[in-house]
């Protein structure tokens, strides 16, 4: 656990985020809490409560390799499946990873053998994100391919806009270009194209060599307050927040 935590807080440089945290919210740091975030419905930008470091540790270290880890390039096709939750054999799953790894309130969780992805949205702490990841392993030549299609199923029916972000990484590195296209949920599915993504460091675009879509290494999913550049997601909303990934296939 001693050197988990160690290349966790030299290798995500979004950590240096919780200096905003002031000197009674670090003092509380050593206190374990698993409060319940408090539903929202408007932005609690202004307020502050308290960063939940286990959480943070807990998230963080699903994406990290300790020691080195063999992997197989899998050749796809388009037309091939990438994951679904019925999928016994899924050569890779997801798990959370919320804007606790930059200081935030935001907390969500993902059930791998149903695909729902539930949780509490807050803006508080200058945050404002919550996210499912792909865990490491997967290594995928989409050479032969032109993007990938998610299937989802908004099951917040009070939300009736939902606007994610769909991010791809062709690099192990954790905070790596995150090769992003941002779209609004109409029907059930989501269609990125690989010549439209953008490459971005923490929301902000970034130049970049053209995405290597023949080393896929990340598949992530996030839905944020923010866009790209300083940019706010227009359709955002703090509070319940509940979806169900159905597939990811390529095309």
């Amino acid at each position: 656990m001693t050197i988990a935590c160690l290349l966790l807080l030299s290798n995500i440089t979004c950590f240096a985020f919780s200096n905003k945290v002031s000197s009674s919210s670090t003092r509380r740091l050593s206190q374990r809490t698993n409060s319940v975030l408090v539903k929202a419905t408007t932005s609690e930008a202004g307020q502050r409560k308290p960063w939940e470091f286990f959480r943070f540790v807990r998230q963080s270290s699903k994406f990290i390799n300790v020691l080195p880890r063999k992997t197989s390039k899998r050749v796809v096709q388009a037309g091939d499946l990438l994951w679904t939750p019925v999928d016994t054999n899924k050569s890779f799953d997801f798990a959370p990873l919320d804007d606790v790894v930059m200081g935030g309130a935001s907390s969500s969780t993902f059930d791998g053998a149903t695909g729902k992805w539930v949780g509490q949205v807050t803006d508080a702490n200058s945050g404002g994100f919550i996210g499912i990841r792909s865990t490491p392993g997967v290594d995928l030549d989409m050479s032969q391919c032109k993007g990938i299609e998610v299937k989802l199923s908004n099951l917040n029916k009070n939300q009736k806009s939902l606007r994610l972000k769909v991010v791809m990484r062709d690099s192990t590195e954790f905070n790596g270009i995150a090769w992003t296209t941002s779209k609004s949920l109409s029907g059930r599915s989501l269609k990125i194209p690989f010549d439209q993504q953008a490459p971005t460091l923490f929301a902000k675009t970034v130049e970049s060599e053209p995405f290597q879509k023949d080393q896929v290494k990340t598949i992530q999913l996030v839905y944020s307050k923010f866009e790209y550049d300083g940019a706010l997601n227009p359709t955002f909303v703090t509070g319940d927040f509940a979806l169900q990934v159905e597939e990811i296939r390529a095309y």
